[in-house]
């Protein structure tokens, strides 16, 4: 069965575009509206009488009987349609409905479907095509507006020919006087009045919220135009890269197929040079050859068939010949050999290839994005000032940016002159949240001294670092004579590890870190990873993959945790410091190019990365994007010097203690890096070293060290001084290396030459 098409061009533009059930394409019947302002049929009849509704050469039935159908058929028979709309579109027992189009969910009413407002635009301009059909062939006219008026009232859809004259609040729909008469149950109690009087009121409210919605529209504008333009830019940032990609790749080819060539040169010149050394050696020995050949053929011709006299008048130049050749010397000994073959390693080059080049991204977005600091209200003339933007996506979560950051940045600006001015920090040229600022530079001279630049102003009596004396420990009943005088009451907590390459197992492991989330982190260094474990050393987590590309690990030994659980590790033989996340996803890599020999790894109270050089015999000091603030030491034994230091941490004051491993002494600098003391000598007695490795500052300020040659754990205070020593007689160590403070207060070993970490209980 065919459907009918109206026949003025007006008529059918109008059917087509307002007409149109999107859920059943046909036209409506009983239209329902939702919340969201789209309409649908209700239900359509299962049974429909097929009448050319909009022929004009047909009417209409009784209206009290018919309905019209979603579908028009040509023929006159009944005809039977499936009903697929909002009754059946919902599922059955469901309290809510998701609009087909949009898909916004809307409460339904309690009774279901039928108590959906009705959309009486719709049912009145269908009545209206009914009535007065554009004649066929009619010219086109203009579209009239949607529920454009004819002069008649809307009748009501329950009460038929009754006209909708009064308006229910609390329901918030039309009605007629029989629907507040005779429908006392649904609108009960409720206040009715006359359409008229409300009709006003709710037009200037629709025309606010319409004019409200509408002044939205150059800002969606503006948004489509700036979000195509991203979608465009990211398109030709595609095909840059993917261009560069293949660049890249050709000339690594063009590359090979050079070395490929030149590897044959030199294969051939090799070549030739050996054989011309052996050809002209065989050139000689062959003449020899032949010169003893012939000789001893003449010879012997002459001795068996030459008569007296001939062999007596050759006897003497025949002697002669023979014992020349007989004394001749030949290069018996082959002058060179024929070992030539091809070496390389393509398994490194190959692993290396496959991790190379990487896509650079973030998630970042100009309005989530905030800046703070100092900067954003104060500066000095003249003066650096920073301020610290944190890069953040869509949703608020940090943007993690691979390109040697962390997601925040620092910036750096000096004002020339004093007075008010505005500062705008834009992303991907989008201003930050709350960008432009508003800022004052100062004179320095107009600038009051911070807390901390009043305390440095006093100057203490001695004038000097002062070294503050902590209480002794009493000894234990475990002491002994010499070295074991004042050890404390401690005991063994558990052992974790054996030598291996599996979970919970280690090969020399080195450093050793813990965080205040409870995580106890190691080094694991022959096995180019690092393990993750509770603080009751439940296994939890390993990361890293052996190479020397960025995020992978050659030789980790060093290791630390910041404040945001970030996991930073000293890669001795990569020569930098990589930063993992906690759940150890590489993030970036610092100090490649300065590095020499990473080892011991610390994080300051500022958030700045303390890095041991062990071969350059050196300190430096990085911000978390990597930018150097600082480097001190060189080899030597000087206060300011160090013979192959290890590793490094930072007390309460924001000091830096450094194990200076071939000094057989601790050094402790300021946080710029000056030097303020040390302490410990060569030797076995109490806080005497033979090698000092690893090193923790309690909260007290006393100072942890691991003693390596002696295989033992000192106390000192902060100023020094030898307190006890942990006593680890019940499993002794062996070769201790990283040594670290738990969040619960115990102390943890990296007990490298047992491969294997320890816990003890430490008294403070």
């Amino acid at each position: 069965m065919a459907r009918h098409e109206p026949a003025s061009p007006v008529v059918r533009q109008i059917d087509q575009q307002f007409l149109i059930c999107s859920i059943c394409l046909d036209r409506y019947c009983n239209p329902k509206v939702l919340p969201c302002l789209h309409t649908f049929c209700e239900s359509p009849p299962s049974v429909c009488w097929s009448v050319p509704l909009l022929h004009p050469s047909v009417t209409l039935c009784s209206p009290t009987t018919l309905s019209i159908c979603p579908l028009i058929c040509l023929s006159l028979p009944p005809c039977s349609h499936t009903s697929v709309c909002l009754q059946n579109y919902i599922p059955a027992q469901s309290l809510s409905l998701s609009c087909p189009v949009c898909r916004q969910t809307s409460i339904l009413p309690e009774r279901g479907v039928p108590a959906l407002p009705n959309n009486f635009f719709i049912t009145n301009l269908m009545e209206v095509l009914q009535r007065d059909p554009d004649p066929r062939g009619a010219p086109p006219a203009p579209l009239p507006p949607l529920g454009a008026a004819t002069g008649q009232p809307l009748c009501c859809p329950n009460h038929e020919g009754k006209v909708m004259e009064f308006y229910c609040e609390p329901c918030e729909t039309a009605m007629c006087r029989e629907c507040t008469e005779g429908e006392r149950r649904e609108h009960r109690d409720h206040r009715t009045v006359p359409l008229r009087d409300v009709l006003e009121q709710h037009k200037a409210a629709l025309q606010h919220q319409l004019d409200a919605v509408r002044a939205r529209l150059p800002q969606l504008a503006a948004a489509v135009g700036l979000v195509a333009e991203i979608s465009r830019q990211l398109g030709q940032r595609r095909a840059e890269a993917e261009a560069e990609i293949g660049s890249s790749f050709e000339e690594l080819e063009a590359a090979l197929r050079q070395r490929r060539e030149v590897l044959l040169r030199d294969l051939e010149a090799t070549c030739a040079a050996k054989q011309q050394v052996l050809e002209a050696q065989l050139e000689v020995l062959r003449q020899g050859q032949e010169s003893i050949l012939s000789s001893c053929a003449f010879t012997e011709q002459a001795l068996h068939h030459g008569s007296a006299t001939e062999v007596l008048l050759v006897q003497k130049q025949m002697g002669e010949r023979l014992r020349e050749l007989a004394a001749r010397p030949f290069p018996e000994h082959p002058h060179e050999n024929a070992q030539l073959e091809f070496h390389a390693e393509p398994e490194g080059l190959r692993r290396s290839i496959q991790n190379l080049g990487a896509l650079l991204t973030t998630s970042a977005t100009a309005h989530t994005t905030v800046a703070t600091g100092e900067g954003l209200r104060q500066a000095v003339v003249g003066q650096p000032c920073s301020l610290s933007v944190t890069t953040k996506d869509k949703d608020g979560a940090l943007a993690e940016v691979q390109d040697n950051r962390n997601g925040t940045y620092e910036l750096v600006y000096t004002p020339r002159a004093e007075g008010d001015f505005v500062l705008s920090i834009l992303l991907y040229g989008q201003p930050v949240r709350g960008s432009p600022f508003r800022a004052r530079a100062l004179r320095p001279s107009d600038v009051p001294p911070s807390p901390e630049e009043a305390k440095r102003r006093v100057k203490s009596p001695g004038g000097g670092h002062v070294r503050q004396k902590a209480l002794r420990r009493p000894a234990s009943m475990y002491g002994s004579a010499k070295r074991k005088e004042n050890p404390i009451d401690d005991e063994l907590i558990f052992r974790v590890g054996s030598r291996g390459r599996e979970k919970g197992e280690f090969t020399n492991l080195q450093g050793i870190s813990t965080s205040s989330a409870g995580r106890i982190v190691v080094a694991d260094s022959n096995n180019q990873c690092v393990q993750v474990f509770s603080n009751e050393g439940q296994f939890r987590l390993r990361f890293g993959v052996r190479g020397r590309s960025p995020g992978q690990l050659q030789r980790p030994t060093g290791v630390s945790v910041d404040t945001n659980g970030d996991i930073i590790v000293a890669d001795y033989d990569n020569r930098w410091v990589s930063v993992f996340s906690p759940e150890g996803k590489f993030k970036t890599k610092l100090g490649a190019g300065r590095l020499m020999g990473p080892k011991g790894v610390a994080v300051d109270r500022n958030g700045h990365i303390i890095v041991v050089d062990n071969k350059a015999c050196c300190v430096f000091i990085f911000q978390p994007n990597g930018k150097l603030v600082a480097r001190f030491g060189s080899r030597g034994t000087a206060e300011r010097q160090f013979a192959g230091p290890h590793f490094v941490a930072v007390n309460n004051k924001n000091e830096i203690v450094v194990t200076d491993f071939h000094n057989h002494s601790v050094k402790v600098y300021n946080a710029e890096g000056e030097f303020l003391f040390k302490f410990g000598s060569h030797g076995e007695g109490n806080g005497q070293f033979n090698a000092p490795t690893g090193v923790a500052v309690d909260s007290n300020g006393n100072i942890i060290v691991a003693d390596w040659g002696n295989s033992r754990i000192q106390v000192f205070d902060s100023a020094g001084s030898f307190l006890s020593y942990i006593n680890t007689a019940a499993d002794p160590l062996y070769g201790p290396q990283g040594l670290a403070l738990t969040s619960d207060g115990h102390v943890v070993v990296a007990d490298s030459g047992n491969h294997c970490f320890k816990a003890y209980r430490y008294l403070q």
